[in-house]
């Protein structure tokens, strides 16, 4: 009996002396490689950075044909450097990969073989429970065997208990390990997408350079006169205001446009489209956001320059709870809170710069600003630009825009069915849109 106990000590302790020298030489140190590749990628930087100050220094001199050319060279040379230094991040990434790849499978080993041991242990201890101390008392030759047995029975115990803190904390490392291998996959595949960008702008700019090579500097003084006019022009398009009645401050058109694109990325709604449907949804009628609610019980409220009472601000049944809800969330007081007025028929209530009813915005079934909340990861607030711009592009996303721009601008307006007449609205948003369109284009020929 005393030999059987003292293999399964053994047994548990051998474990042990597996799993320890694992902790104790856990955290590994960078490979040479690695090593080589961060002080390459810190030579690159500083040669990124001479570069960039040589562009700056030539753009402060005169304007000559010559130093164009060589400001585009260096252009050319700085991206040929940064897409090589993505090729070195993305190379540094994958021994990184292949490291925790590595170590994720040294962990798992660890945690299958801890658990071979551990039920090997708990087996010689449940064999052990099986047994009456009378049984064990009258199993050995002598009193003091007993004793001996006993005390390996509790070394067992204690072994066990520290055997299962391995493994926890094993398992509990795996999961870190995957986590950061996730991540890492994750920059790859930004490092990919941004190293796609940097060949796609050191074709445009070598064009340019071929272009500019083929001028005489005569042609090229005509060029950057015309060009001046052309960005004189693109900057009284980006100072327009942009009228959203209902926000305190109206952006410019540079502003809102900045954020259409923003939104285009999110919901691959056209910038000219989104901020066409936004510039109707603030004209309309000319009072949007010019009513207060006063009573909840019953929808009725006042215009607010003249205190007239209203009926109809805002539907008691459908919009007032979401309303109240709204505006709680945001800190304002609901009855001082600029809402659309009512026209001839219908109700108003209608709120900030994209004009979204209560129920479509707060609603917890098709609501927009939980959609919002999951991508800017803050409470949305239907009076903050961004937040309405954005939601307006998941709404017309929602609306099958990319399948009928039309239907989905009117569904935007009047919902799944409307009369004949009322597609001067869709009419005018997209008439609205190709103007958008010409001055985006002003925009981009010189941004």
């Amino acid at each position: 009996m005393v030999n059987r106990v003292l293999k399964i000590v053994l047994l548990s302790t051998l474990v042990l002396a597996l799993v320890l020298p694992f902790f104790q030489g856990w955290a590994m140190d960078p490979t040479e490689e690695r090593q080589a590749l961060e002080e390459e990628l810190k030579e690159l930087e500083e040669q990124i950075a001479q570069h960039e100050g040589d562009i700056s220094k030539t753009q402060q001199e005169k304007k000559t044909l010559q130093n164009q050319i060589y400001i585009l060279k260096q252009k050319i040379e700085k991206l040929n450097l940064q897409i090589y230094q993505s090729n070195v991040v993305i190379k540094d990434l994958g021994l990184q990969i292949k490291d925790t790849e590595s170590s994720i499978e040294k962990t798992s080993f660890k945690i299958e073989d801890s658990q071979i041991q551990l039920a090997n242990i708990l087996r010689a201890i449940y064999e052990w429970d099986q047994r009456s101390l009378i049984e064990i008392l009258l199993s050995e030759a002598e009193l003091s065997d007993f004793f001996d047995d006993l005390m390996a029975l509790e070394t067992l115990n204690s072994k066990n208990q520290k055997l299962l803190e391995t493994i926890k904390t094993l398992k509990s490392s795996l999961e870190s390990e995957k986590q950061l291998l996730a991540g890492e996959k994750e920059d790859t595949e930004r490092m990919l997408k941004l190293q796609t960008l940097q060949k796609k702008e050191q074709e445009d700019v070598k064009k340019e350079k071929d272009y500019f090579l083929k001028l005489t500097e005569a042609e090229y003084q005509k060029y950057l006169k015309e060009k001046e006019e052309t960005e004189k022009k693109v900057a009284e398009i980006r100072a327009r205001i942009f009228e959203l009645i209902g926000v305190p401050e109206a952006p410019t058109f540079g502003e809102a446009y900045a954020i259409a694109k923003y939104v285009e990325t999110i919901t691959g709604v056209e910038p000219a489209l989104l901020l066409a449907v936004l510039t109707q949804e603030s004209n309309i009628g000319k009072n949007v956001g010019q009513c207060f609610l006063k009573n909840p019980s019953t929808g009725e409220g006042v215009r607010i320059l003249t205190g007239e009472k209203v009926a109809k601000v805002m539907n008691s049944t459908r919009d007032i709870p979401y309303f109240l809800e709204i505006t709680q969330q945001l800190g304002r007081d609901p009855y001082n809170t600029p809402v659309s007025c009512p026209m001839s028929i219908g109700f108003g209530g209608a709120m900030g710069p994209a004009q979204f009813i209560p129920d479509t915005w707060a609603n917890p079934q098709y609501g927009y600003s939980q959609k919002v909340k999951e991508i800017t990861g803050k409470a949305a607030d239907p009076w903050n630009i961004k937040d309405a711009f954005l939601a307006t592009g998941l709404y017309l996303r929602d609306l099958g825009v990319f399948q009928n721009e039309f239907k989905a601008v009117m569904r935007y307006f009047s919902g799944y069915s409307w009369a004949k007449w009322e597609e001067f609205y869709g009419k005018s948003v997209l008439a609205i849109k190709t103007q958008y369109e010409k001055d985006i284009k002003e925009i981009e020929a010189i941004s």
